[in-house]
């Protein structure tokens, strides 16, 4: 058995830019797993996986040529079947013997051991190992078949189907070409080079030198990584070429997108006419890098300047040709922008309300217009409540989707809100009227900013929570992982813009003022309940990602407060109690208490009222009786004024009387009127216990 280097490539037409990180990851992973599982390679075995255009391939030291033999125990049946009355071997044994090649002889070197309850006949074996030459082709072609891919094709007259057309397989085990067939190609130690710049066959004489062979004979960065980093440190000197402080565009999407286009990364500076800067900034940048993978480039105080870098295939003494082709490329779509935006602000926005009607949002919540009609009236009932200018609210929330029927929104989705801000600008609209239109998309995903002032939240807030009302209230709510109208992303959304503003507005209320909106019979009975639950469940995760312990989530959000912008300082306060000497005593008593009333209810015992001081017997009940209604006024009015640490410091001077009160009285007394008014004060005590939070949930932690 000897080790070497394993190559393995798979040469096909240009793969999906999109796909090839992840396509070269997962078949580098598959080969690897393939080979661990024939024990020709030991786990965490180093290896270097491949993805260019036209290819996919991993090297992997330390592959051995065969596996080493190994001895197994194989179970072959119960003794009882094996062999009848007189111990001879049964029809059902000689033929299990035959099946697998063991002499009969061999009868006498089996193992017997309990399986279950009944004695069992193991065979120790020698298995032989592994092959690589045997097995090698199967481990590629099943590694193939569980890539991620979409949708495969068919080439030529071939049956064999792929995401591209292949055209080379190199199996290659040090210097040795390792036969086999996959894709109906035949394994070699020939791939191709660039299609200008390298040459049109390249030998790969030792799987090890792979990249490097490739780099020297055919002008191929291999790595995906490596030309990645190569793309992004000439990208910011061709930068530093421009100018002082001139930058590139950050967008690693695109970055990862052109990586996946080219072989042999150069990049070039181009430009445009500066004419073109008239036009919003936003717009040309978006049809630059959606419509030719461009890097726009801008200065050190953010503005975009009329120049651009590409990213070429070739690499060139001379590449004026490339620069002059994709300046005049550049140049249709940066007058369609152009024509766009001012066709665009020949109609006003105001103009465009009414064609909203037009537009579908859903067959049973209306036209758009019938939406834009309810976030008018929502967002200035919520700008109302926060103090804020209601008109601008109603005016911002009339106009935020007008510029879905815009030109240029019509040609770029990406830019709604965007552009309703600047057409709302030039038609004179205030500042806070048109960033209202543009913010009140946000947060459009993890870590995006909220929208900036009381305007914009009101706007962004009626959006997303008529959505949420609206597709709950018809029962269209997120499955699995389906989620259609992004229901989770709107709700973390309001939860974000709550409680990081943080906005004094009550989740409950909101719900239901967004309710009032729709037309009668439009929304089912009861949805309200499950749209809460639902916020709830995503702001508990959000919370624990957070990093906020379980219980300490749990213990808060119990009482289901929807204050939704006091829960940090709730969380707190929790946590600080949580490292008080009393906290695991209090918090253990309350789960007792919470126990005992639960239990009561069930019965039908449920306590009702007050305490009554003639009925308290016990040194113990009436000690905790005093105290409770001596620091009640004060722990509850440290929770009115937003207190919460204090409040529960105030709740942890408790613990001795409550430990006296369990170890000397007895709750369920026989006695029914004192029974019951156990209960009662139980009840005061739950209630004054868990005023921040059920504090019960904390009983784990120490």
């Amino acid at each position: 058995m000897s080790t070497a280097t394993l190559l393995v490539e798979l040469l096909t037409e240009e793969l999906p830019p999109k796909a090839l990180a992840r396509l070269g990851a997962a078949f580098a992973d598959g080969i690897v797993k393939g080979l661990v599982d024939c024990r020709l390679l030991s786990a965490g075995a180093r290896h270097d996986g491949y993805a260019s255009p036209r290819r996919l391939a991993v090297t992997i030291a330390d592959v051995a040529d065969r596996a080493a033999d190994r001895m197994v125990a194989e179970k072959i049946m119960p003794v009882s079947v094996a062999l009848d009355a007189g111990g001879r071997p049964t029809p059902a044994l000689l033929k299990k013997l035959d099946a697998k090649g063991i002499a009969l002889d061999a009868l006498s070197s089996f193992e017997k051991r309990l399986d279950g309850k009944s004695e069992t006949f193991y065979c120790n074996m020698t298995v032989r190992g592994a092959a690589l030459d045997a097995v090698l082709a199967g481990i590629v072609a099943e590694a193939i078949k569980k890539l991620p891919i979409p949708k495969v094709m068919r080439w030529g007259d071939s049956d064999h189907q792929f995401v591209r057309p292949v055209h080379g397989l190199v199996m290659l085990h040090g210097g040795r070409v390792v036969p086999g067939e996959v894709l109906g190609l035949s394994a070699g130690n020939r791939t191709r080079g660039h299609r200008f710049m390298g040459a049109g066959e390249v030998i790969i004489a030792e799987a090890a030198d792979y990249a490097k062979t490739l780099y020297e004979a055919g002008s191929v960065i291999a790595s995906f990584a490596a030309r990645r980093a190569l793309i992004t440190e000439r990208l910011k000197q061709a930068a530093a070429r421009v100018g002082e402080g001139v930058h590139p565009v950050e967008d690693a999407a695109l970055l990862d997108e052109v990586t996946a286009l080219v072989e042999h990364p150069t990049v070039y500076v181009a430009e445009f006419e500066p004419e073109y800067l008239a036009v919003p900034q936003e717009c040309l940048i978006l049809t630059m890098k959606q419509n030719q993978k461009y890097f726009p480039l801008f200065d050190a105080n953010g503005k975009l300047l009329n120049r651009f870098l590409i990213v070429s295939n070739m690499q060139l003494a001379d590449p004026s040709n490339i620069v002059s082709g994709n300046q005049r490329v550049v140049r249709p779509r940066l007058s369609d922008a152009r024509f766009f935006f001012e066709q665009d602000r020949k109609h006003g926005l105001e103009s465009r309300v009414g064609k909203l009607d037009a537009v579908v949002y859903h067959n049973k919540l209306g036209s758009t217009g019938d939406r834009v009609r309810r976030l008018t009236r929502l967002a200035a009932a919520i700008a109302g409540r926060l103090g804020a200018d209601r008109q601008l609210a109603e005016q911002a929330a009339r106009l935020c989707k007008a510029d879905l029927v815009t030109d240029m929104v019509g040609e770029f989705p990406e830019l709604q809100g965007t552009m309703g801000r600047y057409y709302a600008l030039h038609e004179g609209a205030p500042q806070a009227v048109a960033d209202a239109i543009e913010q009140h998309y946000r947060p459009r995903f993890a870590g995006d900013m909220l929208p900036q002032g009381n305007t914009a939240a009101a706007v962004a807030l009626a959006d997303k929570l008529d959505a949420l009302v609206g597709f709950f209230g018809i029962g269209q709510t997120p499955t699995g992982d389906k989620d259609p109208f992004g229901l989770r992303r709107a709700a973390l959304g309001v939860l974000r813009i709550l409680m990081e503003a943080p906005l004094p507005l009550d989740l409950a209320d909101l719900i239901d003022e967004a309710t009032a909106g729709f037309s009668a019979g439009v929304l089912q009975n009861g949805f309200a309940a499950a749209l809460i639950e639902f916020m709830f469940e995503r702001l508990r995760n959000q919370l624990r990602e957070a990093g906020h312990s379980a219980a300490a989530v749990d213990a808060v959000l119990a009482l289901r407060p929807t204050r939704i912008d006091l829960v940090p300082a709730k969380l707190a306060a929790v946590h600080e109690f949580v490292a008080l000497p009393a906290a695991s005593a209090l918090a253990a008593a309350n789960k007792r208490i919470v126990n005992i009333l639960r239990k009561a209810e069930e019965r039908g015992e449920a306590p009702q009222g007050e305490p009554d001081v003639a009925l308290l017997q016990e040194a113990a009940e009436r000690a905790l009786f005093q105290q409770v209604n001596e620091i009640s006024p004060l722990i509850r009015s440290m929770v009115a004024g937003e207190d919460y640490t204090g409040a529960l410091r105030q709740l942890a001077t408790l613990r001795d009387t409550v430990d006296s009160f369990f170890d000397s009285v007895m709750v369920m007394a026989d006695e029914p009127l004192t029974r019951a008014n156990r209960l009662r004060l139980l009840t005061q005590l739950a209630g004054l216990m868990n005023c921040v939070a059920d504090i019960s949930r904390l009983a784990v932690e120490k």
